[in-house]
C-alpha cells in the first residue's frame, strides 16, 4: 500500500465523538443470520449505499439454491472479496431483491466480468479486509486491495455519492453493472436503458422481475472529472431479431443504449491519490426526476459536507432517547438497534413528492413522505409501535402510505409485504390492519379513521387470497387448501381482533360483532386432547399426520407448534383457560425455554440456527416475541423478568455475529429496544405495553409533543433482573402494564430491581 493510502486507512468501526452515532456498529447482524447492510445510508433514505460481496443464482438446476439465501443483504461478513457498490438494499430479511446500478473502480486492463472469488485477478472485484474497512452512519471505506484503491461512500436521501482514491495510471475504469443484483436469475433483467449526456453525466433505467414482479429503478450518474472515453457490452443472449442499431459500434462512445444486460466502462488518466468522485441518484418515477434529486440534495462536490449532514441526521435521530446503560457493550448494541429501526422502510417518491403507484401511474404525495418496503409480518409487533412512541409523526406517513397502497390496488386491499410499487405478498396474516387500527388508537394518525376501517375490512373480507373464503365460511382456514393453515387462522384471527378494536372506537357495533366472533377462531384450530393448535381438514377433523417440533408441512410459517400454540396476543388469558389454567400454561412455557431440540430439528430450517433458540423458544424468528412476556398473566411473573434479562444477554451481542437471527426490517431491533426499556406491546391494537425487566439505569424520552417520559431502575444490575415496586409518577403502579398515554403524555415511571425472586405478583 503507498504511504497516501496507508495515512487515509485510520479505520475504526466506532470512531465519532458525538454522543450517540459513536455507539451505531453498522456490521452487527452482517454475518448469515443478520442479513444487513453495512453500508452509508441516511434514517430511512431511499439509497443504501453498500457493498456486494458476492452472490449466486436464485436458480440451480430448475430449482430454489438454498445457498442464495445467504446473499440476502449483498454483504457476507466472511466473504473476501468485493464485486461492487450497489444502491439499494434489504436490511435483515429472510427474502430479496434489489442490488440496483452496481460501481467498481478499478485499473489496467479492462475486464467486464465480475469474475469469481477464487481468482478475482480475472474479473473486476477485488480482495479486501477487515483491518481496512471501515462503517459509521452514513460513511463506509474500505481498501480494494487487488488495485490499491481507497472506496469511500456516503448518501443523501436518494442520492449515493462515492469518492475513489486511485494510484497513478493511465488506464483506470469505474465498471457501471446494470446486470447485477440480490436474488439473480437469468431472466431477472427485464430491460435497461442508458442515455450519455455528456462527458461527464448518464441517465437510465433498470426493469426487473422478481420478489417485486414489476420493478423499475430509474437513476442519474454524473462524474467529477470527465471521462476520456467509455464504453458498454451487453451480455444478453443472442436474440432472433436483432434490429437495425447494428448499423453502429455500440461498444465503443456510443450514447444511447438499450439491452437486457448492460455494463459499461468509464475511463480516466488519474494522478497519485488523485479522488474521483461519482454521484448516483435515483428515482422511482424518471431519469429527470432523478436528475432533479441529484441537483436538489447534492448540487455541489463536497463529500466531507454530505458525510456531515447525514451525521447529523442520525444523530438526531438517535437523540430521540438517551440511556444510561450498564457497560460499552449495552451502549453499542442499544444505539445500534435504534440504527437498525432507522433503515427501513425507505423514502419512495422525488423530492417534487412525485411517486409511481400501486397501480403504475404517476401520484403526487400531497402534505406527507411516501414509504415503500413494508415487512409487516414482522414490524407490526413491535417495530411500528416503536415508532409510534419516538416517531410518530413518521409512523403516520407510513400508514397514509399504506392507504394509498389500499386506493391504487385492484384487489382493494392494505399491503402485505410491499416494495418499489409491488406486493410481494409474502408472508401470512394482513397485519396492515394491526400498523393501522394501532395508529389510530393511539392518536397518531389523524387521517379518515373511518376509510382506514373500510381498507381494514375490505382488505379482511377478500375471499380470493389466501384461504381468506374458507377461513369465512369455516371459522378456520383447512390444511388440505392451505400449507400455512394453522399460522393463517391465528394471524387472521388477531388482525380480526385488531378490526373489532377500530370499529368498536368508531361505534360501529356491527362490524365489531363481525370481527370480534372471528378473532376467536384460533379457538377451531386447537386440538385439546393434545394440548397444541393443530391443523384441522376440511372435513372438521384434525389431520392425522403430526410433528409438534417440525416446522415444515405441519401448518405453520417460519415456526412450528409448540411456539405458534401461545401466538394468541389479543386473548391470552382465553388460551391460558383453554390449555388447562395456569399450571399447565406455565409448565407449557417453563417447557418452551428449557427443552433440548435435536440436531435433526435444524434439517430444514433455512433462517434459524441453533444459535437463534433457546430452548424451542426461536427467537430468531417473530411469531413467539411476545412469549416471555406471557408469564405476567401467572402467578410467577418474576419468570417474565429473569427470561428477559435472559434473551437480552443471550439473542444479542456486538460484532458481525451479533444478531441471532433476521433482523426483518427492525423487528429485531425494536424488541431489544422495547425490552431494554422495561415494557413491550404484546397485542397492538391495544393501548397497553406488558411490564418486562428493564436493562438501563435510565432513559429520557424526548417526545415529539416536546414532553419527556423518564425511565429509572433502582438498583439495576446484572443479578438485579427482579422488580420488587413500581412507581408511575410517584405512585404504584397496579397491575403489570402500562398505557400508551402514560408515556405520550409526559412523566417517569420507577422499576425498583432487586436479586430476589418476589413471593407474589408485583405492585
Amino acid at each position: 500500500m503507498n504511504k497516501f493510502l496507508l495515512g487515509l486507512l485510520l479505520v475504526s468501526y466506532t470512531v465519532f465523538s458525538q454522543n450517540k452515532i459513536k455507539y451505531v456498529d453498522p456490521f452487527i447482524g452482517t454475518a448469515k443470520m443478520g442479513h444487513t447492510f453495512p453500508g452509508a445510508t441516511v434514517p430511512f433514505g431511499a439509497v443504501q449505499l453498500s457493498p456486494d460481496t458476492d452472490t449466486v443464482s436464485y436458480e440451480l438446476n430448475g430449482k430454489y439454491n438454498p445457498e442464495v439465501y445467504t446473499f440476502c443483504a449483498g454483504y457476507r461478513y466472511q466473504d473476501p472479496t468485493i464485486v461492487g457498490f450497489s444502491h439499494t438494499h434489504f436490511s435483515g430479511t429472510g427474502h430479496s431483491d434489489l442490488g440496483d446500478i452496481l460501481v467498481m473502480p478499478t485499473t489496467g486492463k479492462l475486464l467486464m466480468n465480475p469474475g469469481i472469488a477464487d481468482k478475482p485477478e480475472n474479473g473486476f472485484r477485488s480482495k479486501f479486509s477487515h483491518k481496512n474497512e471501515g462503517a459509521e452512519p452514513n460513511y463506509y471505506k474500505v481498501l480494494l486491495e487487488d488495485d490499491n484503491i481507497l472506496a469511500e461512500m456516503t448518501t443523501s436521501t436518494r442520492v449515493g455519492f462515492h469518492r475513489y482514491t486511485f494510484p497513478k495510471k493511465d488506464d483506470a475504469h469505474i465498471i457501471l453493472d446494470l446486470t447485477s443484483g440480490i436474488y439473480n436469475y437469468e431472466d431477472k433483467n427485464v430491460w435497461t436503458v442508458v442515455r450519455v449526456l455528456n462527458d461527464s453525466t448518464l441517465t437510465g433505467y433498470r426493469q426487473t422481475t422478481g420478489w417485486a414482479r414489476t420493478r423499475t429503478v430509474y437513476f442519474s450518474m454524473t462524474f467529477s472529472k470527465p471521462f476520456k472515453s467509455y464504453g458498454s457490452k451487453n451480455y444478453e443472449n443472442q436474440q432472433v431479431y436483432r434490429g437495425f442499431w447494428r448499423k453502429f459500434n455500440q461498444q465503443e462512445n456510443f450514447p444511447d443504449l438499450a439491452g437486457r444486460k448492460l455494463r459499461m466502462h468509464f475511463d480516466f488518466d488519474v494522478e497519485a491519490g488523485e479522488k474521483v468522485m461519482v454521484k448516483v441518484a435515483l428515482s422511482p418515477v424518471s431519469m429527470s426526476g432523478a436528475l432533479a434529486n441529484m441537483n436538489a440534495e447534492i448540487s455541489h462536490w463536497d463529500f466531507e459536507k454530505t458525510r456531515t449532514e447525514g451525521q447529523n441526521l442520525w444523530e438526531k435521530e438517535l437523540s430521540k432517547m438517551e440511556v444510561k446503560l450498564p457497560s460499552e457493550k449495552d451502549y453499542v448494541n442499544f444505539y445500534t438497534a435504534m440504527y437498525h429501526a432507522a433503515l427501513m422502510p425507505t423514502v419512495y417518491m422525488d423530492v417534487d413528492g412525485k411517486y409511481k403507484g400501486l397501480d403504475h401511474e404517476i401520484h403526487q404525495a400531497s402534505g406527507f413522505t411516501n414509504y415503500s418496503s413494508f415487512s409487516l409480518w414482522d414490524t407490526f409487533r413491535a417495530f411500528h409501535p416503536y415508532l409510534n412512541i419516538v416517531n410518530p409523526s413518521r409512523n403516520a406517513d407510513m400508514v397514509k402510505s399504506m392507504m394509498e397502497h389500499y386506493d391504487q390496488s385492484a384487489l382493494k386491499m392494505l399491503p402485505i409485504w410491499s416494495h418499489y410499487a409491488n406486493d410481494n405478498w409474502c408472508m401470512s396474516g394482513y397485519h396492515s390492519v394491526s400498523v393501522v387500527a394501532d395508529a389510530i388508537l393511539k392518536g397518531v394518525y389523524k387521517g379518515d379513521a373511518n376509510e382506514a376501517l373500510e381498507a381494514c375490512v375490505n382488505t379482511a373480507r377478500q375471499r380470493k387470497y389466501e384461504g381468506i373464503g374458507e377461513y369465512m365460511d369455516l371459522g378456520y382456514v383447512p390444511s388440505d387448501k392451505n400449507s400455512t393453515s394453522v399460522s393463517n387462522t391465528l394471524e387472521y384471527a388477531y388482525d380480526d381482533w385488531c378490526i373489532a378494536q377500530l370499529a368498536k372506537y368508531l361505534g360501529k357495533n356491527d362490524i365489531f360483532e363481525e370481527f370480534h366472533k372471528r378473532s376467536e377462531n384460533w379457538k377451531n384450530v386447537y386440538d385439546s386432547r393434545l394440548g397444541f393448535m393443530r391443523p384441522k381438514l376440511l372435513d372438521g377433523n384434525f389431520r392425522q399426520k403430526f410433528d409438534v417440533l417440525e416446522t415444515h408441512g405441519q401448518g405453520f410459517i417460519e415456526g412450528n407448534a409448540w411456539n405458534y400454540s401461545l401466538y394468541v396476543p389479543h386473548n391470552p388469558e382465553g388460551l391460558m383457560k383453554t390449555m388447562g389454567g395456569e399450571a399447565r400454561f406455565s409448565r407449557y412455557l417453563d417447557s418452551l425455554f428449557t427443552m433440548h431440540l435435536l440436531d435433526d430439528f435444524f434439517a430444514n430450517t433455512e433462517d434459524i440456527t441453533r444459535e437463534g433458540i433457546i430452548g424451542n423458544y426461536v427467537h430468531g424468528n417473530e411469531p413467539a416475541h411476545h412469549v416471555a412476556y406471557l408469564y405476567n398473566i401467572t402467578s410467577k411473573p418474576w419468570k417474565t423478568q429473569e427470561t428477559i434479562r435472559m434473551i437480552l444477554n443471550n439473542q444479542y451481542a456486538n460484532g458481525p455475529d451479533g444478531l441471532r437471527g433476521n433482523d426483518d426490517c427492525g423487528q429485531m431491533s425494536a424488541w431489544y429496544l422495547f425490552s431494554s426499556l422495561g415494557f413491550y406491546p404484546v397485542s397492538p391494537g391495544s393501548e397497553e405495553y406488558w411490564i418486562g425487566s428493564p436493562l438501563i439505569h435510565e432513559a429520557k424520552i424526548y417526545l415529539e409533543n416536546d414532553k419527556t417520559f423518564t425511565i429509572e431502575s433502582v438498583n439495576q444490575g446484572e443479578k438485579n433482573v427482579y422488580i420488587e415496586k413500581i412507581l408511575l409518577n410517584g405512585k404504584p403502579l397496579d397491575g403489570l402494564k402500562i398505557k400508551h398515554s402514560d408515556i405520550v403524555n409526559g412523566g417517569k415511571i420507577q422499576f425498583f430491581m432487586t436479586p430476589k425472586k418476589p413471593k407474589q405478583k408485583t405492585k
